[in-house]
């Protein structure tokens, strides 16, 4: 099996438990799997150092975001206050959001969506930020709970639920929905043994509903 990549995009003010907890689910299934995935940090700037919306953290991008590389891309959303005077420089979630979803990574992010060998996974403001940049116009997905509405505004079909499947386009609820997030992707594409073993390395039990593209959420 040739090696697949897991690419997490980092932007200025993202969420860094939407990356860190994922990436050491995907980490560890690659490693059960004898290394089937590289699990990268990327940007749309290439290498170097990204700094995170919580004060004093950064992460390291090893890369430029590939659209063209078969495997997953991984969207995280942002922290910050959730409400604040943008005329006054306040970085509020919104803000931080609306600048992920006007930068250069939306172009790559829409390349990658197109490559039916790429999954695109999104969540809490991730798929927002998506949404915003008119990437997921007419598809089913979901996003943090303070969101849905905005979503759907954008022209998504929003539905409430952990993780949404609409194909090459899964969505999370949020913040530590991105755990659950990977945990569906190593068990929709390599087996339920694979998620369960990363669970129980982790002692972490998955939760919430996953709903399937088609399911009619319950009322």
């Amino acid at each position: 099996m040739p090696q697949l990549r897991a690419q997490f995009v980092l932007f200025d003010g993202f969420d860094p438990l939407d990356v860190v907890a994922p990436f050491e689910a995907l980490t560890a299934g690659s490693d059960f799997l004898g290394g089937a995935l590289q699990v990268d940090l990327v940007s749309a700037g290439g290498p170097g150092p990204v700094r995170a919306g919580t004060s004093q953290l950064s992460l390291t991008a090893v890369a430029t975001l590939d659209p063209d590389a078969a495997g997953y891309v991984l969207v995280p959303g942002a922290v910050g206050p959730v409400d604040g005077d943008p005329d006054a420089g306040d970085e509020t979630i919104p803000v931080l959001l609306a600048r992920f979803a006007a930068s250069e990574a939306m172009p790559l992010i829409r390349r990658a969506l197109e490559n039916p060998d790429v999954t695109v996974a999104a969540y809490c403001g991730g798929s927002l930020a998506l949404a915003m940049a008119g990437l997921i116009e007419g598809r089913t997905a979901t996003t943090h709970v303070l969101g849905v509405d905005m979503l759907e505004a954008t022209g998504v079909h929003a539905v409430r639920a952990r993780v949404v499947d609409d194909g090459d386009l899964i969505s999370g609820g949020g913040v530590t929905s991105g755990l659950d997030v990977a945990l569906y992707l190593l068990e929709r594409d390599f087996g339920s043994h694979i998620a369960r073993d990363v669970e129980d390395l982790f002692e972490y039990e998955r939760r919430g509903t996953t709903l399937r593209s088609g399911q009619r959420p319950a009322a």
